[in-house]
């Protein structure tokens, strides 16, 4: 497997957890109308990763499409993650920057 795309799953992968937690954790924030976004953008970017994971090992013509819109995604999520100071958003913020990053190095290679 190129390293490339090994770098894109690792992410994913990382990024999927994080996502996962923070999205658990933000339901039990005290003022959980302030955190729907950051909720919404969890499960969805959470979402995509899986889905990469999923068709990484695919030879298929739209990978790349697959995997742009995830470092879109991410980098969406991670913007509204950072804007948070909890422990966990600022967490999620970090793996969905990496991501979003090997998301747009893969696609560019």
């Amino acid at each position: 497997m190129e390293a490339n795309l090994r770098k894109v799953m690792d992410a994913a992968y990382d990024c999927m957890q994080a996502c996962n937690n923070c999205f658990d954790s933000c339901l039990k924030e005290d003022e959980i109308d302030m955190m729907r976004e950051c909720i919404r953008l969890d499960r969805e970017c959470a979402d995509i990763c899986q889905m990469v994971l999923s068709f990484s090992g695919r030879e298929g013509s739209l990978r790349n499409d697959l995997v742009s819109l995830c470092g879109t995604i991410c980098q969406a999520c991670g913007k509204e993650c950072e804007q948070h100071k909890h422990d966990h958003c600022q967490e999620c913020a970090r793996a969905c920057f990496t991501c979003a990053e090997a998301c747009r190095d893969y696609v560019k290679a």
